[in-house]
């Protein structure tokens, strides 16, 4: 295997670095017409569609809308019927993540000024979220998890998730997880059809605020274009991590963590950072021998060679500066006093901190969430959480001392921008008598 290396040294490392993360994806027509297509259907005809795209593409012919929905006791059975260690390890895991997110909930909050004006802030949780769930081959148990949970913990009234079931096939682990999370709807549907029917409404489906959740190219084409009917929470791209190590854990363990997300596709990135030129060669031979052993050799193969790399760098200080510049998803400090470094670094979705905190515990069971930003928008954007399922109102009550004062301000910028009756709206307050 042939994984790229690059020196900060070199004259031309920021050329080449630059080429290393350029990813951007082309715009398939065929693929956004198809989408646009299926989303102004399932608009105009509701679930007749739904199920029209259903038995088409999942092989799954239904026929009535309340077919597509399973009830809450099949749920129920699918979590009884977990073998015990699986469903002791969903239990924990679960217990966790919501342990990490209660601590996100935000509170309303107010002050009165000493005119007796009140101003604050009211945090009120989304009414109904629509949870998007991968399903045939690419079932994921822990997104269910990483994406009810913080819902329930803000105070969602309602989830509705929608899992795709090919040829009916069902994913008991992901209904177990469904039961688990307290997901109060569930509907075997998915592709851009099920983003539709979440984002509009039909008979059967009702329509959310928000749409949360990983999916195809098909289900983030939907996110992207029903945005603004509905709230969503990211448009994610290709798996990333970035390692910082300073040589000395074992090059077995970072060859591993940079497979973990070089295993999720072809597309996924996989960088080590390191001012030890003989640790690099070390992780490149443990790269070759534990090549092998993966399942999933051929697309961990084709990850590292095509946009993986191995970066020596003078210092671990430089290597902060290379991080902030990827803002990468997942960033492993593997290093010996990773809390040093926390100062330096800005951007990244999540940080795993010394030499055993591999990135995988916190895909599953560390308890902070793992939907992150990627390609680079950790520079403005945070993992999913509780915040994502609450929405803040200001609130405004003015005393009568307090709107003479604020009055006269007011008049005085509606004047300077033409807007008379905001003038006049806030003068005729002004000279009121309480």
């Amino acid at each position: 295997m042939n994984i790229r290396r690059l020196s900060s040294r070199a004259a031309d490392f920021d050329e080449e670095l630059t080429r290393l993360l350029a990813f951007e994806e082309t715009a398939d027509e065929k693929l956004e017409a198809t989408v646009a297509s299926i989303l102004a259907d399932v608009r105009k005809r509701g679930d007749a569609a739904v199920l029209e795209y259903t038995a088409r593409f999942d092989r799954l012919p239904l026929e009535h809308g309340a077919a597509m929905e399973l009830p809450q006791h099949e749920l129920r059975a699918a979590f009884d019927g977990l073998p015990a260690e699986q469903r002791g390890a969903l239990e924990q895991a679960a217990q966790r993540v919501t342990d990490y997110h209660r601590r996100q909930v935000q509170t309303s909050w107010s002050y009165t000024e000493t005119d007796g004006t009140l101003l604050g802030q009211q945090v009120t949780p989304l009414d109904r979220v629509g949870l998007y769930v991968p399903g045939g081959k690419a079932a994921y148990p822990s997104s269910v998890l990483m994406n009810a949970l913080p819902a329930k913990v803000a105070g969602v009234a309602e989830l509705i998730m929608v899992v795709p079931t090919p040829d009916g096939v069902k994913n008991q682990l992901v209904l177990a997880a469904a039961y688990l999370s307290g997901v109060d709807r569930v509907f075997t549907i998915g592709g851009a059809q099920a983003v539709a029917a979440l984002a509009y409404g039909t008979a059967t489906i009702p329509k959310v605020d928000k749409i949360v959740g990983p999916g195809n190219a098909y289900v983030a084409s939907a996110k992207r274009r029903v945005f603004g009917a509905c709230g969503i929470d990211m448009i994610a791209g290709p798996s990333e991590i970035l390692v910082i190590c300073d040589g000395q854990t074992d090059p077995d363990w970072v060859a591993m963590d940079l497979f973990s997300q070089a295993e999720h596709d072809e597309l996924a990135q996989a960088i080590l950072l390191s001012p030890d030129a003989k640790f690099i060669n070390a992780v490149a031979q443990s790269a070759n021998r534990l090549l092998e052993q993966m399942p999933r050799r051929d697309i961990i193969r084709t990850a590292l060679e095509n946009r993986g790399a191995l970066i020596q760098v003078a210092d671990l200080d430089e290597a902060c500066i290379i991080s902030n510049r990827i803002a990468p998803e997942h960033l492993e400090l593997s290093v010996a006093d990773p809390q040093s470094l926390l100062p330096k670094l800005k951007h990244a979705g999540a940080i795993f901190m010394g030499r055993y905190t591999s990135e995988s515990l916190g895909d599953y069971c560390a308890g902070p969430n793992h939907v992150l930003p990627t390609s680079g928008t950790a520079r403005f954007s945070s993992p999913l959480g509780v915040y994502d399922f609450q929405k803040r109102s200001s609130l405004i009550q003015v005393s009568a001392h307090g709107a003479q004062k604020l009055g006269a301000i007011a008049a005085t910028l509606a004047f300077g921008e033409g807007l008379q009756a905001h003038a006049q709206s806030a003068l005729f307050r002004k000279d009121a008598k309480p």
